[in-house]
């Protein structure tokens, strides 16, 4: 009998809290590489292969699989950067890599004709290293008019390259829970750019910003690792007890207090960015899942979904305020711009709250359905984006108002977003595509899809609003 309790109560959690990553080992010695393709050109749109087989091949001449995510290659749909690999190598100088194909056609007019392809795996040059602990970021570009021989045979012609790290200013990040690792992109060129290995289970990412720093809760390793944000390397870790299980963390406004959210010991960790040490930890409701801090930065409202309760922080003082009872299930709130409207969604209800956040007090309740898991106000025009589980759509509300203004399509789940102040684009983590869709919130259209690794959880934006 409690153990169908137990099952029946993590069957109500929210979904940050419900997934429990796949276990997945660090690096430890070894390394990774992960593969990336650029768009391929025009003419490549009435070519389609199919990919066998992927070896790294080091300088002593060992060769080392490297496990394909995309095998059916189609010309027509590689107009974006696509995710083509990944695995973990020894550590070691790699001098190419080798493509085998199973199979190569080229569209006619008179439908599609076979090429001849290599029976052998076809090598291209290619001069990169695997460090240990650290994953190696390759992109891929396609020569077509190498590659299609005569109009009937086919080889794998490539160009390998270790990209540049983008401008500090316009990075982003997503924490790939299960992959155990954080993917880096360009804002300004929508395009993942590198890729960071982590502890186990990332969950979340904070961004401080004045000190070019990000703050990743490893959710396996009772952690938080910090990342620099220039060099994308982490540059230290800030211990927490066994058992904490860090899901989500928050910043003060000043930089000097970075908040851990520990759902595995229901408490809050006061944690100093500067000495990365513990300084203090109180005890919240059961089940804490997230984490809203005052546009201020000196109050912190935490969402405990097991006891549908919330809890106040003073954060200058390290001290619990009050706990305010609420619908099932709270499971995320925001601000509104000027910080006088908290805005509540619950795993449990079918209820949007909007509470006083000075007076603790219920200022509106409308019925929006049930499950919602993801929240964003945009600051800037105070319009709500919601997300529930397994809605292939986001809800976009006015602030008062009953009703979505309108649906925007994403054909998975939104389990998280968040809006870029300088492009206008509201990004949203969907982890049944594996990807990150970029939103314009002028035409509500889904402009970019970054490719990403198991698990996308959260993303985080320098110059995010």
């Amino acid at each position: 009998m409690k153990v169908l309790l137990l099952i029946t109560s993590l069957l109500l959690l929210p979904g940050c809290m419900l997934h429990i990553p796949a276990a997945k080992p660090v690096l430890g010695d070894q390394g990774e590489v992960y593969l990336y393709t650029r768009p391929f050109p025009q003419q490549a749109s009435r070519l389609g292969f199919t990919l066998e087989k992927l070896e790294a091949i080091r300088d002593d001449g060992a060769r080392f699989s490297v496990p394909l995510k995309l095998v059916e290659i189609k010309g027509a749909e590689m107009t974006r950067q696509r995710f083509l690999a990944s695995g973990t190598l020894p550590p070691g100088n790699y001098t190419g890599l080798a493509f085998g194909v199973k199979r190569a056609t080229l569209r006619g007019e008179d439908g599609d004709a076979t090429l001849l392809v290599p029976e052998e795996a076809a090598r291209v040059e290619s001069f990169f290293t695997v460090a240990s602990g650290k994953a190696q970021f390759l992109s891929i570009g396609f020569k077509y008019d190498e590659a299609v021989i005569r109009g009937f045979a086919f080889t794998p012609a490539f160009t390998v390259t270790v990209p540049g790290k983008p401008v500090a200013g316009l990075v982003g990040y997503v924490a790939n829970s299960s992959a155990n690792t954080v993917a880096v992109f360009d804002r300004q060129a929508l395009e993942v750019t590198g890729v960071i290995a982590t502890g186990r289970g990332p969950r979340c990412i904070v961004i401080d910003q004045l000190r070019r720093r990000a703050y990743v809760a490893l959710s396996g390793d009772n952690a938080v690792d910090v990342i620099d944000i220039p060099t994308n390397a982490s540059v230290g870790t800030i211990r927490l007890n066994s058992g904490d299980e860090p899901v989500e963390l928050a910043l003060s406004s000043d930089g000097g207090t970075l908040l851990s959210v520990n759902g595995g010991s229901n408490s809050v960790s006061f944690l100093d960015p500067a000495s990365l040490v513990e300084l203090d930890r109180i005890t919240v409701g059961n089940g804490p899942s997230s984490i809203a801090l005052d546009p201020a930065g000196a109050r912190a409202f935490v969402f405990n979904d097991a006891t549908s309760t919330i809890s106040l922080i003073d954060v200058r003082k390290r001290s619990l305020i009050a706990t305010i009872g609420t619908e099932p299930g709270p499971s995320r709130g925001q601000f509104n711009r000027r910080g006088d409207l908290l805005y509540v969604i619950h795993g449990q209800s079918p209820n949007l709250d909007t509470l006083n956040p000075f007076t603790l007090t219920l200022q509106n309740r409308r019925h929006v359905g049930m499950g919602m898991q993801a929240l964003k106000v945009d600051r800037s025009t105070e319009l709500l984006y919601a997300a529930r589980r397994q809605s292939p759509e986001i809800e976009l509300f006015e602030p008062s108002a009953v009703l979505p203004l309108t649906f925007i399509r994403t054909g998975g789940e939104t389990v998280h977003m968040a809006i870029d102040g300088e492009l206008n684009n509201l990004y949203a983590v969907n982890p049944s595509r594996k990807s990150v869709q970029v939103i314009n919130l002028v035409s509500k259209n889904v402009i970019a899809e970054l490719d990403l690794d198991e698990d996308p959880a959260w993303v985080a934006l320098v110059g995010e609003r």
